[in-house]
């Protein structure tokens, strides 16, 4: 051990008595001032901003520690993506120096062992990596003094990601540097491999036998997780192991070049080195064995308590996915072998790091919708087959791996899926479609994929009502005032079937309304409810179900009748709101204190925060409605959700006219004005020893697809009246490092001491020592 440290000693006093290595150390400092202090003084000047324009400015509202080390410009993201063109400067003489100089001669004539040399160089450029972690550590050092509540623990991971990431890289150039004598040759060789290894990854991921190996294999995103704050020891390993492969890849080098065995002896010796290396790494990378570390002060990447919840409820029962993949359809492309492990880690790694037991299955097919003739109209004069020999001819894929449509419709129906990419679980003979989604994220995300492991597990499932047979809006339509994109839209990752509800329809006048569905939808009937349909409804309110009605302008009287029995009404006339940019009848309500504790979205808790600190609440677009009388509230408690702004908002009797000139308020033809006006109330009372919740509201159109059904606000409603089984929120603690605490005058001086004074220091002591050394 004395003689290797011994060894390092020399190495790093002959690597600074050249120029090479004070010159990449100034590069590499230069580099790190100019993204630290460019982005702390931008931020910098912004708030000093703020400050003087605005006594209230709190934060900017965002993560500062991630924004100015790990944005796109920031240090740690252009330092990594520039790090493999120093290394190779560094390494490329560490060892064909020797062989030039004739010095390896010595140490191989010296009672020093192969491993002693090999080992001692390579601690030696540990050591050279520590300065520029270092270097790195100052900035990050200063960062933490500069930032209120600085997010130290995702500094700390992104450091040894750089680290195991920098000490990679020299083990390569360690290895390249005993294959040649030529020092530009050992520097183009590691430019070589690095590329090489940041490539394979890519390369024969068709193949199940190598997908796995040449993904270990790959250094290509490597550092992504611990930049983001999670350290898993699967990425650790798996550079312990590069750098273990590569220096004992030197060592063999260079023990072949002082003994004569035969060639074969060697390469068995390569084949060892690299066999166990992909063994540790393949059953490193197993779900099983992987262990992590979310270093973040958020924890923001770890799965939600409520969604942790749901896995341990799971136990250790088996739960299988499929991918259903079809070739003719939306996204197969990502769900192509050769995308597999991208889909594995990229969306099941969460969960799988709390039930790593879980089966992954892949069907591949293809067939199309027999009612859909787009594809023959693309494809004339061709059978489907032929079709999709054409398909897998273009996606470089064998047809003979996709079953026929005959072969796929007897083993599940995906014709209500759309035969889209589509992934079904499976759990105790239960099943359920999670789905993928036309936007820029496309995989389901954790508040699309906790719901479906919870459906799992419930022998009934929430399912929401939606009565028919009196034009009521409908949840089969995609016109502008139906219901369809917020109730049943399966492409829609916010819609409620994917969010852990059911959806059916329902005529009252055909048949009883069953008992135990979550809620009953009566959304802005057109013609009067039936005495059928009414003593049905009326029954089920009786007995304590839940329900959402809503109403129109205009259409009072349908509804008011049964509205009768709840102990309201729904007001005569069209609330008019005169604003600048919008139609007098399209009023802007805002959601009450009361109504942000529907659920636990985030949204509402924003909203509430901003009415505890005194600001306007939120304003909710209503293209035409009504306010909400409480005329006896001996039976159900009111409780108002959405009411207009006080004094903002009139009542019209009578025609209206939106597209000329403002209405004008006129009393005598029974137009009325009061402080403000309820238009979603909600009505709660005992029931059979539960709380039975209804919703009513003046506006029918606020959910409907024109709104993109109603946004945030409907699916609390819905939540409120599953008392929050559904959906499952997963909201995020509030990043705390969202102020600097330095002027912009002090990240000035800051920018000027790191990218020109310090450099130029480092730059006179390097000059100083060199030529010292030349005169001795």
């Amino acid at each position: 051990m004395k003689m290797i440290f011994r060894i390092a000693k020399t190495e790093l006093r002959t690597l600074f008595y050249s120029p090479v290595a004070w010159f990449l150390t100034i590069a590499f400092m230069v580099q790190c001032g100019v993204y630290y202090t460019y982005a702390i003084l931008n931020i910098a000047n912004w708030q000093d901003i703020a400050v003087r324009n605005n006594p209230k400015f709190k934060d900017f509202g965002i993560s500062l520690t991630s924004g100015v080390f790990l944005g796109q410009d920031s240090i740690f993201a252009n330092v990594l993506q520039n790090l493999y063109l120093f290394v190779p400067l560094l390494t490329m003489g560490l060892i064909s120096r020797e062989i030039n100089n004739g010095t390896i001669r010595l140490l191989y004539s010296s009672p020093i062992k192969t491993r002693e040399i090999v080992l001692g160089k390579y601690v030696a450029i540990m050591i050279y990596n520590l300065l520029l972690l270092g270097i790195v550590g100052v900035f990050m050092l200063m960062g933490v003094f500069s930032i209120y509540h600085a997010d130290y623990g995702i500094l700390l991971s992104a450091a040894l990601g750089f680290y195991l990431l920098v000490c990679t890289y020299t083990a390569i150039g360690l290895f390249m540097s005993c294959l040649t004598n030529y020092q530009i040759v050992s520097a183009i060789g590691s430019f070589i491999i690095i590329f090489v290894l940041s490539r394979i990854g890519g390369l024969w991921q068709k193949y199940d036998i190598v997908r796995d190996l040449t993904y270990f294999l790959s250094i290509s995103g490597r550092t992504t997780k611990m930049l983001r704050g999670l350290i898993t020891t699967k990425d650790v390993i798996y550079f312990v192991m590069i750098m273990y492969m590569f220096v004992t890849f030197t060592l063999i080098k260079l023990k072949a070049g002082r003994e004569s065995k035969p060639w074969f002896v060697t390469t068995a010796r390569y084949l060892l080195v690299s066999v166990s290396v992909l063994l540790i790494g393949y059953v490193s990378s197993r779900p099983a064995f992987i262990g992590c570390w979310d270093t973040t002060a958020t924890q923001k990447n770890t799965l939600h308590p409520n969604t942790q919840r749901i896995l341990k409820e799971l136990g250790d029962e088996p739960l299988e996915i499929t991918l259903y993949t079809n070739l003719l359809g939306p996204g197969v492309q990502r769900g192509l072998p050769e995308n597999r492990n991208d889909y594995l880690w990229s969306l099941w790694e969460p969960y799988l790091r709390f039930k790593p037991d879980i089966k992954f299955n892949y069907v591949y097919y293809y067939d199309t919708d027999d009612a859909d003739s787009s594809l023959y109209k693309t494809w004339p004069g061709k059978t489907l087959q032929q079709i999709a020999t054409q398909m897998a001819e273009g996606y470089d894929v064998k047809i003979a791996g996709f079953k026929t449509p005959a072969e796929m419709r007897r083993m599940v129906n995906l014709q209500p899926e759309s035969y889209r990419l589509v992934m079904q679980l499976k759990y105790k003979g239960q099943t359920t479609f999670l789905r993928t989604f036309d936007d820029a994220s496309f995989w389901p995300e954790e508040q699309q994929v906790a719901p479906a492991f919870k459906r799992l597990m419930q022998a009934s499932l929430p399912k929401n009502i939606f009565l028919t047979g009196n034009l009521q809006r409908s949840i089969h339509k995609k016109g502008e005032r139906e219901y369809m994109l917020h109730a049943i839209a399966k492409g829609l990752r916010s819609s409620l079937i994917n969010l852990g509800f059911d959806a059916d329809t329902l005529n009252a006048d055909a048949r009883e309304i069953p008992a135990g569905i979550t809620s009953l939808v009566l959304a802005d009937p057109k013609t009067e409810l039936s005495p059928v349909a009414t003593e049905r409804i009326s029954h089920y309110l009786q007995n304590g179900g839940n329900m959402m009605i809503l109403g129109e302008p205009g259409k009072q009287q349908i509804l008011n009748p049964l509205l009768k029995q709840l102990g309201v009404q729904l007001m005569n006339g069209t609330l008019i709101e005169v604003s600048k940019d919008e139609m007098p009848h399209m009023v802007k309500p805002y959601l009450t204190p009361a109504g942000t504790y529907l659920s636990q979205d985030p949204v509402l808790k924003a909203i509430r925060q901003l009415q505890e600190e005194g600001e306007d609440s939120l304003g909710i677009l209503m293209p035409g409605a009504t306010g909400i009388a409480v005329t006896d509230s001996s039976n159900y408690k009111p409780t108002t959700i959405l009411t207009t702004f006080s004094g903002k908002a009139w009542m019209k009797v009578g025609t209206l006219v939106t597209d000329s000139l403002p209405p004008v308020l006129n009393l005598q033809e029974g137009d009325s004005k009061q402080s403000s006006y309820a238009t979603i109330v909600s009505l709660t009372r005992q029931v059979n020893n539960k709380q039975q919740r209804v919703v009513v509201c003046g506006d029918a159109d606020f959910m409907s697809n024109t709104r993109q059904g109603g946004g945030f606000l409907s699916i609390d409603l819905y939540s409120w009246m599953d008392e929050g089984a559904f959906p499952i929120f997963t909201p995020r603690p509030e990043a705390r490092d969202t102020k600097l605490t330095i002027s912009g005058t002090i990240a000035n001086i800051e920018k000027i001491i790191f990218v020109w004074v310090l450099p130029v220091i480092v730059l006179l002591a390097g000059t100083i020592l060199l030529l010292r050394r030349k005169r001795q």
